[in-house]
């Protein structure tokens, strides 16, 4: 079965962000992700991780402001020197966490933007980190996020991503496919799977139960199919649990007991 990593950040709210990590491990997670670290000096981090026997999967590049809504800078025009910043301090905060995948968030369209403009600054700036993370073998993932949730996301599906990886061809850029995003914009998951798991280009899958993001056994997908679908396709990659528990974290993870290793 595919292997779950835990995401902190939406997962475990009910405890202190540091003390989620025990509480992942306690319900038999081996992994975890979550959106940011910034917020803690990297060695605490490391620090829970070594402690509870986890991997750090995945995380995200800053998003600029977040608190004023701000979601990744990667497209806007204006602000290289802040997006390359922001990607050093990422790398910084990879080496210290054995964190070999990190997510940049391309941003919210500004109104009245050309898409042309904003798409060369996003595959200028996407070059760059890609060239950055390639010696410290950390991969660059980009990801399709519905505009529901966040409108105005410049990124929205999977083979738009697919599209830039390809025309880029650095080996260290992948996509991010959250099956949650792509089931709101896109649907027709499997025949997604599919098509983009052989490829390779994907290193990175999230789930959440479909409309509300809660749980993955509530809501209008078959996550026991899929799950077995990406087997059968051979992905040997982490799935993120990124979704919001109903109630507690722990009492809601009855759908996961079967497939932990």
């Amino acid at each position: 079965m595919p292997r779950f990593a835990a995401n902190l950040s939406l997962m475990y709210g009910e405890h202190d962000f540091l003390d989620r990590f025990a509480a992942a491990a306690r319900d038999g997670f081996r992994a975890v992700e979550y959106l940011f670290p910034y917020a803690h000096p990297a060695e605490a981090l490391a620090a829970r991780l070594r402690e509870h026997g986890l991997s750090q999967v995945l995380f995200n590049a800053p998003p600029g402001d977040w608190d004023a809504g701000e979601r990744g800078l990667a497209c806007l025009p204006g602000r290289t020197a802040e997006f390359r910043a922001g990607i050093t301090r990422a790398l910084d905060y990879a080496h210290a966490l054995g964190c070999p995948r990190l997510h940049v968030m391309a941003g919210l369209a500004p109104a009245g933007a050309a898409r042309a403009a904003l798409r060369a600054t996003y595959l200028d700036n996407l070059a760059w980190a890609a060239a950055q993370a390639a010696p410290a073998g950390v991969e660059v993932l980009i990801e399709p996020i519905n505009t529901r949730d966040i409108p105005g996301y410049f990124l929205n599906r999977q083979d738009e991503a697919h599209a830039i990886v390809e025309e880029l061809g650095a080996a260290n850029l992948k996509v991010q496919m959250d099956l949650y995003h792509c089931q709101i914009v896109e649907g027709d998951l499997a025949t997604k799977l599919r098509r983009w798991l052989p490829t390779g280009r994907v290193a990175h899958l999230q789930i959440a139960g479909v409309p509300e993001r809660h749980e993955p056994d509530t809501g209008e997908l078959n996550y026991p199919y899929l799950f077995a679908l990406i087997d059968a396709l051979g992905y040997e990659g982490h799935v993120g649990c990124e979704y919001r528990p109903r109630a507690g974290t722990s009492e809601g993870l009855g759908w996961l007991r079967p497939h932990l290793r």
